[in-house]
């Protein structure tokens, strides 16, 4: 705007000394750049009102702009833009109490280099108008890609296998993979335990009480109910499975970024891992 003057030329026109100048200038410009960059992330909360702090640096950092997650924090504070969390009470959906064997927990402290190494399985309810149903999924636990799931009204062993059998069909994995649950019936009883078997899949699970052991999906399961399932209310078994297709195909699996993938979806975290 200053044309062929230089900032010299201005402030002797103008009779201002050229610290004026600057020490407005530093004052004024930060806040013009605050100001557009809240609107970026106005924008980006409104179209995600999931996303945390973290994951919006991200999107402004891959859209060009310079800024760090402190700043973009900060702004969001003041603009009220952080999500606030609740509780909610959880029914259970684990009986290990059965007379099945219990296998042990491989998965502990295996650190995965690939696909198809690790699975990860577990079981929450979802509340419809009028009960409540069950859904059951199966994770790649280096991806984090959702590779199988099911939903159904009760917590009967045709939960589980379903999930499963579309992960295998999705995947058709090489013998050897693990597959990691809690002790629940649905894992424990013997037509699961056949299915991992004709696979040549190694079976896994939890030690007593310790959700850490599964931690991966217990997080997933988090995801799900804060990003898809709370603050909705589902007509029926129909509407609810639509839904959580498009989020686990869509949302989840093809947009959702994840900072232990180097804030990449788990579609194209997979897409970079070697074949």
């Amino acid at each position: 705007m200053q044309g062929k003057l230089s900032i010299e030329q201005m402030c002797s026109l103008t009779r201002l000394s050229r610290s004026t100048y600057y020490r407005h200038w530093l004052a004024s410009r930060p806040l013009e750049a605050d100001t557009w960059i809240r609107a970026q992330l106005q924008s980006l909360a409104l179209a995600d009102r999931h996303c945390g702090y973290r994951r919006l640096t991200r999107k402004l950092q891959a859209s060009g702009v310079v800024v760090n997650h402190k700043r973009v924090l900060r702004l969001m504070r003041e603009d009220n833009l952080l999500s606030l969390r609740k509780k909610a009470f959880v029914p259970a959906t684990t009986n290990s109490r059965h007379q099945w064997h219990v296998r042990h927990n491989l998965a502990r402290g295996l650190t995965t280099t690939g696909l198809n190494q690790l699975w990860v399985a577990d079981i929450t309810y979802i509340r419809l108008r009028q009960q409540h149903v069950y859904a059951a999924v199966v994770l790649d636990a280096h991806s984090r890609r959702v590779v199988g799931w099911a939903v159904e009204d009760s917590l009967g062993v045709s939960l589980a296998i379903r999930a499963l059998q579309m992960a295998l069909d999705n995947r058709q994995p090489p013998p050897g993979l693990i597959h990691h649950s809690d002790r629940g019936v649905q894992y424990a009883c013997p037509q699961y335990i056949r299915m991992l078997t004709a696979a040549g899949i190694l079976s896994s699970m939890s030690r007593v009480g310790n959700p850490y052991d599964n931690a991966k999906a217990e997080s997933f399961m988090r995801t799900l109910k804060r990003e898809e399932v709370n603050g909705y209310e589902y007509r029926d078994l129909t509407e609810l499975r639509e839904r959580l297709g498009e989020f686990f195909e869509k949302t989840y699996n093809e947009s959702r970024m994840h900072s232990a993938l180097g804030y990449l979806s788990p579609t194209a975290f997979e897409e970079k891992v070697p074949a």
